[in-house]
């Protein structure tokens, strides 16, 4: 499971994405496994291509690895495990990820 969501711009550095991933197997360099992801992302997304340009406005994306279970965990806790619940996968707001993230200890 994954979950992302966007570190805004403040005064001290730009945005970026960060991604929040429970991996099944984990890869054996993360730089690569992001540096890849940030590829295909450019690749088939020319708005985000053109933001990344030169890291004008969004920096490098940035990968944090979930706990194992940390979505199901989650979910449980909202009251929403199983049935037709899904991990929101990408959001303009940082509520969620922020939640999980105070979570993935």
């Amino acid at each position: 499971d994954y979950t992302e969501a966007p570190m805004y711009m403040d005064a001290k550095a730009k945005c970026r994405h960060q991604w929040l991933i429970e991996f099944a197997k984990a890869p054996s360099s993360l730089e690569e496994f992001a540096k890849v992801l940030d590829d295909k992302l450019q690749e088939v997304n020319s708005d985000y291509e053109a933001k990344r340009f030169h890291n004008i406005t969004l920096q490098p994306l940035e990968i944090i690895v979930a706990r194992k279970d940390l979505f199901n965990d989650w979910l449980k806790i909202k009251g929403k495990l199983g049935g037709q619940h899904k991990i929101p996968r990408l959001s303009n707001s940082r509520n969620n990820l922020e939640e999980l993230l105070s979570m993935n200890q």
